[in-house]
């Protein structure tokens, strides 16, 4: 009977991977935007970093670092634009829906986008590694507009947007004292405090909340959700853990994240063992050479993710630094790669945490899902 079941999820997860990967709103768009908005439905199952209560005329957004819960915690009140009465104190008035926003990461964009309401980001700083094929439309006819980059922000330019909201990363050295003084709500997205994949993708209905996109918002996530548990089922039992590490060399240390970071999550919930896993940090530090080698010389694989013109090899990880070469993972060929270049990495993959589970499912237990199409990450080969 156990057989059974496990066949009959696999034969869902797989199906659903396949046909839903690249939408998570999927067939059901239609049926979520002609249904009823209500923002007294925004409940969070994951994310630990805001929470919402309906009082009336009056909805509550309270956020705080999902990380410490000592940290600064920030405080807004949602309301009709026609609204007169009394906003609680210590709140800060925002009225909804929203009709523009400048977003300061690709995470905060990323919500937008799944939303499929991109004109309504009027405002970014980066366009580097921006793929999204309207969203470059916006900033080559002027609808959208760089803004500068963080710490060094055009507040002329914002304060001509004049947006509704700006998205901000409080935590972030991102150089916002500059722009207390325009006058436009900052609010703080913590998607990237969040400790675990569905909790970071769950910020998409903090985002729908305030555009008047609470329903859509609510069944793409609850989409999300059902994908990614059906997957994580799938390898919950699995025998062989093999195990993973993370990062590169930059100017003489070695970038990782931490043991309780929604990144170590996945390669849990993946069937596979983070090299760092018994460490008690959820962002990300920095290592010397020397202690990633000791933990991780005979680790299976080794997730890569970068910016690379031309061809990402073995032979180009050797050349950056020979020492590479030493790890089990380079020579049994067990680099897992994603070159931000070709991939729209940033702007998608926070509220694609399922497509991304299946990438490294399809890596540790290929058995498991042997005609996984990689979308964001693949097996280095040569």
């Amino acid at each position: 009977m156990k057989k059974a079941i496990h066949i009959l999820c696999l034969a869902a997860a797989v199906m659903l991977t396949a046909c839903g990967a690249r939408n998570a709103a999927g067939a059901n768009d239609a049926e979520a935007s002609s249904a009823t908005d209500s923002i007294a439905t925004v409940i969070p199952k994951y994310a630990q970093g805001f929470h919402v209560k309906n009082s009336g005329d009056i909805t509550l957004l309270d956020i705080n670092d999902p990380e410490n819960r000592e940290a600064e915690k920030f405080h807004f009140a949602l309301t009709d634009k026609d609204f007169i009465g009394e906003i609680p104190q210590g709140y800060k008035r925002i009225n909804i829906p929203i009709e523009s926003a400048i977003c300061m990461t690709s995470l905060q964009l990323s919500n937008f986008l799944k939303l499929d309401i991109p004109e309504k980001v009027v405002g970014i700083t980066s366009t580097r590694h921006l793929h999204n094929e309207k969203m470059n439309r916006q900033i080559k006819e002027g609808t959208t507009h760089k803004i500068g980059i963080e710490g060094n922000f055009d507040n002329e330019v914002i304060i001509a947007i004049d947006p509704d909201v700006i998205f901000v990363s409080p935590f972030k050295r991102g150089g916002y004292d500059a722009i207390r003084n325009v006058d436009i709500p900052l609010l703080p997205h913590l998607g990237y405090k969040e400790l675990s994949p569905l909790g970071q993708a769950e910020w998409i209905k903090v985002v729908g909340l305030l555009t008047g996109n609470t329903a859509k918002a609510n069944e793409i996530f609850s989409d999300i959700e059902r994908r990614y548990l059906a997957l994580k089922a799938m390898v919950d039992t699995v025998g062989v853990r093999p195990t993973v590490f993370s990062g590169e060399m930059r100017g003489g240390n070695w970038y990782a994240v931490g043991g309780k970071s929604f990144l170590a999550q996945l390669f849990r919930d993946a069937g596979g063992d983070y090299f760092l896993k018994d460490n008690t940090e959820s962002g990300g530090i920095t290592l010397d050479y020397e202690t990633v080698y000791a933990n991780a010389s005979e680790a299976d694989y080794w997730r890569i993710v970068n910016s690379f013109d031309g061809d990402f090899s073995y032979d180009a990880l050797k050349k950056i630094d020979n020492r590479y070469t030493d790890f089990k993972a380079w020579k049994n060929k067990g680099v897992i790669y994603c070159n931000m270049n070709e991939v729209p990495f940033y702007e998608r993959m926070p509220v694609e945490p399922e497509v991304v589970l299946a990438d490294f499912i399809h890596v540790f237990h290929p058995d498991i899902l042997p005609d996984h199409q990689p979308a964001y990450y693949h097996l280095l080969k040569k």
